[in-house]
């Protein structure tokens, strides 16, 4: 009877062993948000009243490809080295880093969603509505003064170095 046991056991584990996904370690997913009309509305008016001819992504953000670069694209779980600057469609910058290292899954939607359509080297804009960028959140430097007012679509001009 033991043996029977055993030998059920193992064959149900043996089984049910092909069907284990093997865990990559990246706590990172791609949350599918989308951007709801009335913020791609806001992101198209800018667009359209500076003359830039920019793409529809399925999130409702739009984005331009300055240079798709090559050697592959980076997901949610890739280390990328990046140099890029955030500015306001006001136009004030506020943030520019060259060489910044971070795990792209850690980082806002639209930079999820828009950094893997470019390759190592590539350079995109993305034009980012609120609820895919900080959303409802003022973002204030170290002296509390705000310089990402809540709502607001931001644009990013980022250049991607390299990614592991």
């Amino acid at each position: 009877m033991r043996i029977s046991f055993l030998y059920l056991f193992l064959s149900v584990s043996i089984v049910f062993s092909g069907c284990i996904k093997n865990d990559t370690g990246c706590a990172y997913k791609d949350n599918n948000l989308i951007a709801p009309s009335s913020e791609e509305q806001a992101v198209l008016n800018y667009i359209t009243s500076n003359g830039i001819s920019a793409t529809k992504h399925g999130s409702n953000m739009y984005y331009e490809i300055v240079n798709t670069g090559s050697g592959g694209s980076p997901d949610v779980c890739s280390r990328v080295t990046v140099s890029y600057s955030g500015k306001l469609t006001n136009g004030t910058e506020f943030d520019k880093q060259s060489n910044y290292v971070f795990v792209l899954g850690s980082l806002i939607e639209g930079w999820k969603k828009g950094l893997p359509l470019i390759q190592k080297g590539g350079r995109i804009k993305l034009y980012i509505p609120p609820s895919l960028g900080y959303g409802t959140i003022d973002v204030k430097d170290q002296s509390g003064t705000i310089i990402i007012p809540a709502n607001s679509v931001i644009i990013f001009d980022i250049t991607l170095v390299s990614f592991e």
